[in-house]
């Protein structure tokens, strides 16, 4: 049922969403995120330009925002509305209004909504997506597969959650069209943690 809690549940997800670790901790060090490396507000532009302990804490931060948004929802209106602030939460992450609608690309955000709607199906994303990461060494390879699998591993684990992974994987698939097309040129680059 909406109601008053449940719009402000939603739009507070939203704006938990707008919270960008990545372009707050680049402003700290002198840095628009947005205009170094790949040009994402997202952990692995951070690995690269600002290195680990920033790229951990963004990766934190943006995990903990789709399970704040989870939790919202479930305390004010039961697992429905659980969903529908998680997702909040996620295209909060990726459209930030804070930030003139130029967020990351999701996935861990998408990571914390799944994990916290249902533990399996936010670590079976993970394994799916570390397993192709370790083989091909590109974080987008591993995020792509897992967002392919998204709509199947749904279906599995939480299948009242199925139309919203299919519009996620989406999301998703196309905020990483660029990655999409340095892949197929043999252009995307590996992640290195020498450095």
């Amino acid at each position: 049922m909406i109601n008053f809690f449940s719009v402000a549940a939603i739009i507070v997800s939203y704006f938990l969403g707008n919270l960008s670790p990545a372009i707050l901790i680049g402003r700290a060090m002198g840095v628009d995120i947005r205009k170094e490396g790949s040009g994402n507000a997202g952990t692995t532009n951070v690995l690269r330009t600002l290195g680990k302990k920033a790229a951990v804490a963004t990766l934190a931060i943006d995990i903990l925002k789709g399970v704040a948004g989870v939790l919202l929802g479930r305390y004010i209106g039961g697992q429905e509305l659980a969903m529908v602030c998680g997702m909040a939460a996620f295209a909060g992450h990726i459209w930030p209004l804070a930030f003139g609608f130029r967020g990351g690309k999701g996935i861990a955000t998408a990571f914390g909504v799944a994990v916290t709607l249902q533990p399996a199906f936010g670590l079976i994303e993970l394994a799916i997506a570390g397993i192709f990461f370790l083989l091909s060494k590109r974080v987008s390879v591993g995020s792509l597969t897992a967002a392919v699998l998204l709509p199947l591993v749904a279906y599995w684990t939480l299948p009242q959650f199925l139309p919203w992974g299919v519009v996620m994987a989406a999301i998703v698939l196309y905020k990483h069209r660029k990655n999409i097309t340095r892949l197929i040129k043999g252009e995307e680059p590996k992640v290195s943690f020498k450095k």
